[in-house]
């Protein structure tokens, strides 16, 4: 049971830093757009990243190199732009959360998840690479605790920002306030490319 909570706290404090996957969760969960879908996604796919790391950290160290971390940046750096793109197009939009379209695309949804999820190569260092790097010296059983804990975690984390989130909601129904969040989220979308371009220059 102690490596099942070592893998919880461990697995937690690498997923509250503030990073795009999160903001994402969170804005979908104040248009309260496929929330479930979202935060499903999202815990499933920590899931599988865990426990990638944990049981193939020696082959994925082997050819995880200096080109793919590089060609995963440049994806990163594309989808940024894109998604800051569409906010700055949209930024005067009127929004209407009481008029929302209820049968948004799941698809787009879906597709949009699994780029903040997958393109970012912090998410591998994270959960394929420090994970699995922490519990290489653990015994089998010890290693399948540790990666059920760190998921919960996940898991728990998703579901509470993004169902939170959507309770909120109903705090943020006038255009004045989701103008300010979607200005917020431009500028971090905006802060974070710039990070990125540095990390791949460097």
């Amino acid at each position: 049971m102690e490596f099942a909570l070592l893998g919880f706290f461990t697995g937690l404090s690498l997923i509250l830093a503030i990073g795009a996957q999160n903001v994402f969760v969170i804005e979908q969960g104040l248009k309260k757009q496929h929330v479930f879908l979202v935060c499903s996604i999202c815990s499933i796919s920590d899931f599988i990243l865990i426990f990638l790391g944990i049981f193939l950290f020696h082959y994925f160290t082997q050819y995880f190199n200096q080109t793919i971390e590089l060609i995963f940046n440049i994806l990163l750096i594309i989808f940024l732009i894109h998604f800051i793109y569409s906010k700055l197009k949209f930024l005067n939009s009127t929004v209407s959360f009481k008029d929302r379209d209820p049968n948004i695309s799941k698809l787009d949804i879906f597709i949009k998840t699994l780029g903040f999820t997958y393109l970012n190569p912090h998410v591998y260092s994270d959960t394929v690479f420090f994970l699995g790097n922490f519990s290489k010296s653990f015994i089998f059983n010890q290693k399948i605790l540790f990666g059920a804990g760190a998921s919960i975690a996940s898991f728990l984390f998703f579901f509470v920002i993004g169902y939170l989130s959507k309770y909120l909601s109903q705090y943020a129904q006038s255009l004045k306030v989701w103008k300010v969040i979607n200005i917020f989220i431009i500028s971090f979308m905006s802060l974070l490319t710039i990070f990125v371009i540095i990390e791949t220059i460097n």
